[in-house]
């Protein structure tokens, strides 16, 4: 399950301890593997805690979100793992993830697109996440811990750079139906065969020992405006999303499809800030009242 704290943007930080613990008492009934996106805010240590308290069954993708040209704000980031690590070690952590959508953000704002990925000029934008990567690997050998921890990336399904999936191991890639203006009912397909022809197949070919995640994927339940209630022959609904649900998760379990779905909860903060559906993936409310909604009875394994 995709998940951040509310109130964890930095830096006000007014997340909490108390909610983070109902919010984990929650998900942990529904899944026992979680993302997170970033590590300000004490985000690390709070899930940690929270699974301490609880004493769930619980493995966390720990994230450091760094946008291009914040080095300042990896480094803070890095040395939160780092402190959260020390303060309750490795037992409850899958990976660290270093960056989120970093390529996509990079090409953007350089004017650049998907197509340009591997290019020079994409590499150069690799050759700064490669040593956020590097960097962070170095960081956490030198802890010696009693285990390994994974080291991965996560991106835009269409945003992986071939030198950055030869240093990594393990890949999210955000997969999103939705945005392919597709039917609800051939959206599970879609996300499955984007995935497997986007991102493992050729991220395997690179790096043979990768691990392959789809990092998000999901189905909006609703919208702030109208205008952006439907993409293409694409409807955000609640009984869309009760569709997407349906199609997709047993499915992908039974066929041993690694993901994080997206997401638990509603985030205000993108509805306001971005409006649209960007506010309104949650299976529950941003009251963390789950909408009307049949969960399948299969498990959710991530």
């Amino acid at each position: 399950m995709a998940y951040t704290p509310e109130l964890s943007m930095y830096p006000a930080c007014g997340n909490s301890i108390e909610e983070v613990v109902k919010d984990m008492q929650m998900i942990s009934q529904l899944t026992n593997k979680i993302r997170l996106y970033g590590a300000d805010c004490d985000q690390s240590a709070l899930v940690l805690e929270a699974i301490k308290r609880t004493k769930i069954d619980m493995e966390v993708w720990l994230g450091n979100y760094v946008m291009p040209g914040e080095d300042e704000a990896y480094a803070r980031q890095r040395d939160a793992i780092q402190a959260a690590i020390k303060k309750y070690g490795t037992k409850h952590i899958g990976g660290i993830t270093v960056g989120n959508e970093y390529m996509l953000n990079y090409l953007t704002s350089q004017g650049l697109s998907s197509p340009d990925i591997n290019t020079a000029a994409g590499d150069v934008g690799a050759a700064t996440l490669i040593r956020y990567i590097d960097d962070t690997r170095t960081n956490i050998e030198a802890m010696k811990l009693d285990k390994t921890i994974p080291i991965g990336n996560s991106d835009a399904g269409s945003f992986f750079n071939n030198l950055v999936l030869a240093k990594i191991d393990y890949g999210l890639s955000n997969v999103h139906p939705w945005f392919a203006n597709t039917t609800i009912e051939a959206a599970p397909q879609w996300t499955w065969d984007f995935f497997d022809e986007q991102n493992v197949t050729p991220a395997t070919a690179i790096n043979p020992n990768i691990e392959m995640y789809i990092a998000e994927t999901g189905w909006p339940s609703g919208s702030k405006d109208v205008a952006n209630e439907s993409n293409g022959f694409a409807s955000a609904s609640v009984a869309d999303l009760q569709t997407f649900l349906d199609l997709f998760v047993c499915k992908s379990n039974d066929d041993g499809v690694k993901y994080f779905y997206f997401e638990m909860f509603d985030e205000e903060w993108k509805d306001l800030q971005f409006g649209g559906v960007e506010g309104h993936w949650g299976l529950f409310d941003k009251h963390r009242k789950m909408k009307n909604l049949k969960l399948p009875t299969c498990l959710l394994k991530s």
